[in-house]
């Protein structure tokens, strides 16, 4: 079946002593012995037939006939794929589907969760399940997700091995042929009558040993059981290799330890297969884990200005400025890394035992006065960020050009503005001004006064 969607269609026919026809959905034939012909190219090498169709959708036919083994392989390019997972939804509603991992269990029902590539014109209309000896299939309930997402149920997984089949059709108007587009997958699935099914939290500790529990169970109601643990990482120390089934049901464990200097994040993927006790089935599940360290370490690191020295001009551009610091993380988990932001200068840091056996990391910044704002960033060992920021102080009026301001800034009390002379000045002349008022005050109460017509004078003498 050819859909509107495939290009370079191209037929592969293999064998010796045979002829081959080819019939186009319209009905017209072609033989082997035309090269060039209505319904394509045909290229022979040795007893390999390479046919370069051309496009028509449809149902095509190749009628073979020869008296030994052949084979016949028919290749397209279209946009239009899928893919699919076997999921489970999650107890909590939050959390969507799961990924479910190891082969369907024989006559359960399922769920897969399948993604078109062509999500924006194709649409599926069916999805199924379908013998690889093509006598039968099971047909799954198909529901929209959006956005080129669907989540099938089917109600029973054959026994027999099977391939995903999709089914759907094209709803852009450039397509205007109504063939269906199937799509079916490469692999070939098997479902198992055993289930192993295991629990744990998905977290480890570096350093501390963990016993993981899994449970194998199979509708044989006895028997032996063999069992392989392994992972990514090579954490597993020991598990339970054999299962004894009661009741078609069996309880092992798998030891693992991640090494003390494991780093906190490592992903470990565990895998647990089991066997039947007769060799004819098997099962497996896929357990991920991360190693997460325990976090003590809950402060930032501090950091302290020990002093500022600028060199800065009239002209900023031709000039510099610097700043010294000292950054500690107490009894944390040491400072790992040190940055500065904007960035616009230089920064180098020094590593040093301080007192008490403290770690001193030494910071020295220096930019150019046109950049005088800094900030210092300081990360430990688990993440936590410590920062200390400075802008530098300018002058209060330009220096002269030619000139320099030299200064260091460090933590002091700011002086008293009493000393300013201006003021000095001011507050001895108003004690002088009181002085004088005071003597007046005093002397008044002695003193009379005498009107003198003829000199027209005002006088006064102490009685």
């Amino acid at each position: 079946m050819v859909d509107a969607s495939l290009n370079t269609l191209t037929a592969y026919i293999t064998g010796t002593s045979l002829t081959f026809t080819l019939q186009s959905p319209s009905g017209v034939c072609q033989g082997s012995g035309v090269k060039n012909g209505p319904l394509g190219t045909l290229q022979a090498v040795s007893n390999l037939y390479r046919v370069l169709l051309n496009k028509e959708a449809g149902l095509w036919k190749v009628i073979i006939s020869s008296s030994e083994p052949y084979s016949l392989k028919v290749t397209g390019r279209s946009p239009v794929d899928f893919i699919y997972m076997f999921v489970e939804k999650a107890n909590d509603p939050h959390e969507g589907l799961n990924l479910k991992e190891g082969r369907p269990q024989t006559g359960k029902n399922v769920s897969l969760h399948l993604t078109v590539s062509d999500s924006t014109t194709f649409t599926v209309t069916e999805v199924s399940l379908v013998l690889a000896s093509r006598s039968g299939k099971v047909r799954g309930t198909v529901e929209s997700l959006g956005r080129g997402n669907y989540l099938v149920s089917v109600d029973r997984v054959p026994e027999a091995p099977f391939r995903v089949q999709m089914v759907g059709h094209l709803g852009s108007s450039t397509h205007s042929s109504n063939t269906p587009i199937q799509r079916q997958s490469n692999t070939l699935l098997r479902s198992s009558n055993l289930v192993v099914t295991v629990q744990a939290n998905r977290t480890l500790e570096p350093g501390t040993p963990v016993s993981l529990p899994f449970t194998v169970t199979i509708s044989a109601l006895g028997g032996t059981c063999t069992v392989r643990a392994d992972d990514d990482r090579g954490f597993v120390q020991s598990f339970t290799d054999s299962l004894t089934l009661v009741n078609g049901s069996a309880q092992g464990s798998v030891e693992l330890r991640p090494p003390a200097n494991t780093p906190s994040g490592t992903d470990i993927t565990l895998t647990i297969t089991a066997e039947s006790p007769d060799k004819s089935d098997s099962n497996y599940a896929v357990l991920r884990l991360s190693v997460v360290a325990k976090v003590t370490d809950l402060s930032p690191p501090a950091c302290h200005i020990v002093s500022v020295r600028d060199n800065c001009s009239h002209n900023c551009s031709l000039s510099t400025w610097e700043l010294s610091a000292n950054i500690t993380d107490g009894n944390g988990t040491g400072v790992q890394r040190v940055s500065s932001r904007p960035g616009d200068g230089i920064l180098n840091s020094t590593s040093s035992v301080g007192e008490g056996g403290v770690n001193v990391t030494q910071v020295l910044y220096s930019a150019s006065c046109c950049s005088p704002n800094v900030e210092i960033i300081a990360v430990d060992g688990v993440g936590n960020v410590g920062r200390c920021f400075y802008s530098m102080r300018k002058a209060p009026s330009p220096n002269p050009p030619g000139t320099t301001h030299s200064s260091t800034v460090t933590p002091s009390t700011p002086k008293s503005s009493l000393n300013s002379p201006l003021i000095l000045s001011f507050c001895g002349f108003l004690l002088f001004c009181s002085v004088v008022l005071l003597c007046l005050l005093v002397a008044l109460p002695f003193c009379r006064f005498r009107y003198d017509v003829r000199g027209e004078e005002r006088r006064f003498f102490l009685m």
